[in-house]
């Protein structure tokens, strides 16, 4: 007989061409291996098995997703005067391209990228929205490391489902980050899930690190099917805080949500309330709150109408009179699976402006569609 030690060795062989070769070759390597006695039938067997299994946990998956539009836009200033982006044409808001891979039922990984138009530079610029290696040890405990979803934004976002008609109220406020660099905490326990993340804070366009780490977190419960209440909060410098500039304030924030969805309907709402949000290096303090209300009615398997209305008070402290409101009406068709098209009017107002050059008046109506593999 052989030492166990050569056997384990031939053994751990024979897996790893099971697990990375197609099955006639690595049949013929476990004949050879029983042949010269290495290895017994049995134990033959056994390896093989464990082979399928390995293989089975092993995938790799390439997914995308676009936000294309063509409408007509009027954007006028409180003097009446039309501004920029006023007009008619195709947007294409965003384009993103994802590969994630599957190592085995613990390990995996993922990156995905952001394809968006930037006013800064007048150009589509690329960016890695996330990128970063996850441990799954149960259901209840998963950790991503890198730049993952942010716990409150994305969460919202599934549950409104009207991300390519518009952002969410906070992400449309700026008032937060979809995604961010860090370490995520986050898992699911029969109707509780939770996500917490302590990150750079300034979001995945900027993985640049301060002095400190903010943190934000979710918890959430979904008590019956489709009725899900979320309360979250953000607290940290937003990446502000470094040795040459130091944070004088910290940023904080505060969400609930709730959403409840049916075959035939869909009603929900987000409310948050923030504190020095974008002026943390400032030795000025400001407010704001805000609140989101939609809904959606399927009218048939491929055609329903939704809604949104939006209220906000961005600067309560430095510009007590400003208030926000926006809303939008639609009809969507999905007849195809991953295509969603929709008519949309939107409308966005804002009373008492901080500055005279600011659009006060919104309004668009085009065709709204969501391409996603």
């Amino acid at each position: 007989m052989l030492n166990p030690k050569f056997k384990l060795l031939a053994a751990t062989a024979a897996l790893f061409c099971a697990a990375t070769s197609f099955a006639q070759e690595s049949q013929a390597l476990l004949d050879v291996l029983i042949k010269k006695g290495i290895l017994n039938p049995d134990e033959a067997k056994a390896i093989q098995a464990e082979a399928k299994k390995a293989a089975s946990q092993t995938s790799t998956t390439i997914s995308s997703k676009m936000y294309i539009d063509v409408s007509s836009v009027s954007a006028k200033t409180d003097a009446g005067v039309k501004v920029d982006p006023s007009g008619t044409g195709i947007d294409v808001k965003r384009f993103y391209l994802g590969v994630a891979h599957q190592f085995d039922s613990m390990w995996s990984a993922g990156i995905n990228t952001d394809s968006a138009f930037s006013s800064a530079t007048g150009a589509t610029n690329l960016f890695i929205k996330t990128a970063y290696v996850q441990a799954k040890f149960s259901p209840e405990a998963i950790v991503q490391v890198g730049s993952a979803n942010q716990p409150w934004i994305p969460f919202v976002e599934d549950n409104y489902g009207f991300r390519y008609v518009e952002n969410t109220l906070t992400d449309r406020l700026h008032f937060g980050n979809s995604a961010d660099w860090g370490v995520h905490f986050l898992g699911t326990s029969g109707m509780v899930s939770y996500n917490i993340a302590a990150v750079n804070g300034g979001g995945y366009k900027n993985p640049t690190r301060s002095k400190s780490m903010d943190l934000e977190g979710r918890l959430s419960i979904e008590p019956t099917k489709g009725l899900v209440f979320a309360v979250g909060g953000y607290s940290g410098d937003l990446g502000k805080n470094s040795n040459s500039s130091p944070a004088m304030q910290t940023a904080n924030r505060f969400d609930v949500m709730a959403n409840y969805t049916c075959a035939k309907f869909k009603a929900g709402a987000e409310y948050f309330s923030e504190h020095n949000w974008g002026i943390t290096t400032s030795a000025t303090s400001d407010s704001g709150d805000g609140y989101s209300v939609w809904g959606q009615y399927k009218l048939s398997k491929i055609w329903s109408i939704f809604g949104r209305y939006d209220s906000d008070k961005p600067s309560k402290d430095l510009h007590p009179t400003l208030r926000d409101n926006y809303y939008n009406i639609g009809l969507q068709c999905s007849a195809i699976k991953g295509v969603d098209i929709s008519l949309v009017y939107k409308n966005d107002n804002i009373d008492h402006p901080a500055s005279a050059s600011a659009v006060t008046n919104y309004e668009e109506i085009g065709l709204f569609s969501q391409i996603a593999f």
